[in-house]
């Protein structure tokens, strides 16, 4: 039988489960995250690849913003598996990386302030680069 966590236990899973920066808060996310979108929508780069995946923009934005919740705020409320879905995806070339976090980058500097921004850009970059170990099995150089 499994035993109730102590109160240590629990403040401990507590204090795991904190914003990565007080700043932080659904309202930022959505702003970053429906920002960030349209700006990838009217790139002429990334928009058709997106555009030929993506019929829902709706519930595209509302995955995001779970997904970046779960990573900045702890919130555990994104379940995916973003890795194989990115995989079968069509003409993304390595190339494609570095445009959507120039996008990201500067959509994050504009909508958080430098200090928060900057844990943002970590993230993503660390993302995007698991995704192209994922997708391309190399480091690029």
């Amino acid at each position: 039988m499994k035993s109730e966590p102590s109160d240590a236990e629990r403040a401990e899973r507590n204090l795991l489960r904190q914003p990565l920066h007080p700043e932080i808060d659904e309202a930022l996310i959505e702003r970053l995250v429906v920002t960030f979108y349209d700006r990838i929508r009217a790139d002429a780069v990334l928009a058709p690849i997106f555009a030929a995946e993506i019929a829902d923009w709706g519930s595209h934005l509302s995955k995001m913003c779970d997904f970046w919740s779960s990573i900045m705020l702890k919130s555990g409320r994104y379940h995916g598996r973003p890795m194989p879905v990115h995989a079968r995806l069509q003409g993304v070339e390595p190339a494609h990386f570095a445009r959507w976090l120039s996008l990201f980058r500067k959509t994050a500097a504009e909508v958080a302030s430098p200090e928060v921004a900057a844990i943002f850009i970590d993230r993503a970059e660390r993302i995007a680069e698991s995704f192209k170990l994922g997708m391309f099995g190399r480091r690029p150089s």
